[in-house]
C-alpha cells in the first residue's frame, strides 16, 4: 500500500517508532569510503541470463552467496527501484522487484519497503506499485519538504561536502540498491552510484547540475564527482541491477534505443559492477569520469580483470 508522507506525519511516526539515530550512524559508518577493508580481498560480480527475469534476480544473488548473505534475519530492508520514467528501458523491470522482494522474505526481513519521493504515477506506471500491492510490502512516498531529509556530511567530498537523505532510510538496517543500467542525457551511463540520487533531496541534487551539465565537460565533471561524493555518504548492502533490456540511446528518461542482454547483475562492489554494465554496450570504464574517479577515489575496483565475475544461464 502507497502511504504518501509530509513533514508531520513522519515526525509523528518516527518520534512513536523512536527515531533510529544509532542505525542511522551506523549506516554512514558502512559507507566510510574509501577504500576501507578492499585491499585482499576478492572483488565478485554475479550476473543471471535468461528471458525470465525473476528467475535471472534471484539466480545473480545465488551465485554471489545467496540472500541471508545480505539480509539478516528481522532486518528492516529498504529498497531503491528506479521509477524516473515509464517508457521501455529506462525503468527497473517489475520481475526484478518481485524476486528482490521474494529474496528477502525468504531471509526473514521483518520490514520491506521502497522509498521515493518520486510520484505515484510513476510507481503505477512502470508496474512496480502492483507488485507491491501483490507481495504486502510498503511504499514510502515522501514529499520533496527539505524538513523530510537528513543532512549527511561526505567525508572527502570533492564537488559537493553534504548531501540531504531522506531521514526514513536511517529507520532501516539496510539498503538494496535497484538501478536499471541506461543512458544518460549528461554523462552517458547510469548504474548502481547515480540511482543513489533517488534517495537524495531533489534541492540537493540540483546543485549536482551547473548550467550546462549536457553539454560542457567541466559541468558534466561536476555531476559525476558529485554522484561519486554521495556514493562515500551512503553504501548499498547489494546491488543489483536491471540490465535486462535498457536504453542506449535519449537517455535517462527515453524513449531510445533498446539494448536486451537479458542480464540481471549483483555485487556489492559499486565501480566493478557498474564497470561491467558499461561494457554491455560497448563503453569503456575508463571513459566513464563517474566510473574513473570512483576507482581512484576508492570506493572499488574498476579493472574487471581483477574481478571475479560469475554467469550463468536460467
Amino acid at each position: 500500500m502507497a502511504m504518501k508522507i509530509g513533514r508531520r506525519e513522519f515526525f509523528r511516526k518516527s518520534a512513536q517508532a523512536g527515531l533510529a539515530l544509532a542505525v542511522g550512524r551506523e549506516l554512514v559508518a558502512r559507507a566510510k569510503p574509501v577504500g576501507a577493508g578492499l585491499a585482499g580481498k576478492a572483488v565478485f560480480v554475479a550476473v543471471g541470463i535468461g528471458a525470465d527475469y525473476e528467475k535471472a534476480t534471484m539466480k545473480a544473488v545465488e551465485l554471489l552467496g545467496g540472500i541471508k548473505k545480505f539480509v539478516p534475519k528481522k532486518a528492516r530492508v529498504a529498497l531503491l527501484p528506479n521509477v524516473q520514467s515509464r517508457h521501455p528501458g529506462s525503468f527497473t523491470k517489475p520481475e526484478v522487484l518481485r524476486a528482490v522482494i521474494k529474496l528477502c522474505k525468504k531471509a526473514g526481513a521483518k520490514e520491506i519497503n521502497c522509498l521515493s519521493w518520486q510520484s505515484i504515477k510513476q510507481w503505477e506506471d512502470t508496474g512496480l506499485k502492483a507488485v507491491i500491492d501483490a507481495e504486502g510490502v510498503g511504499l514510502r512516498l515522501f514529499e520533496t519538504d527539505e524538513a523530510l531529509f537528513k543532512p549527511v556530511p561526505v567525508p572527502g567530498g570533492q564537488a559537493i561536502t553534504e548531501v540531504r537523505i531522506l531521514a526514513d532510510f536511517y529507520n532501516h538496517d539496510l539498503l538494496i540498491n535497484m538501478p536499471i543500467t541506461k543512458d544518460h542525457a549528461g554523462n552517458k551511463f547510469t548504474g548502481t552510484m547515480k540511482n543513489l540520487m533517488g534517495l537524495n533531496s531533489p534541492g540537493n541534487n540540483r546543485t549536482f547540475h551547473r548550467p550546462n551539465w549536457k553539454t560542457d565537460p567541466n559541468d558534466v565533471a561536476h555531476l559525476e564527482q558529485a554522484i561519486v561524493d554521495l556514493n562515500k555518504a551512503v553504501k548499498p548492502a547489494l546491488n543489483v541491477v536491471d540490465a535486462t533490456e535498457f536504453i542506449v540511446t535519449n537517455g535517462p528518461f527515453g524513449p531510445g534505443q533498446l539494448l536486451r542482454p537479458q542480464k540481471v547483475v549483483a555485487g556489492t562492489d559499486r565501480v566493478a559492477v557498474d564497470a561491467y554494465c558499461a561494457g554491455l554496450w560497448g563503453l569503456e570504464p575508463k571513459d566513464i569520469v563517474q566510473i574513473k574517479r570512483a576507482s581512484e577515489q576508492g570506493l572499488g575496483e574498476i579493472n574487471l580483470d581483477k574481478v571475479v565475475v560469475r554467469e550463468e544461464n536460467v
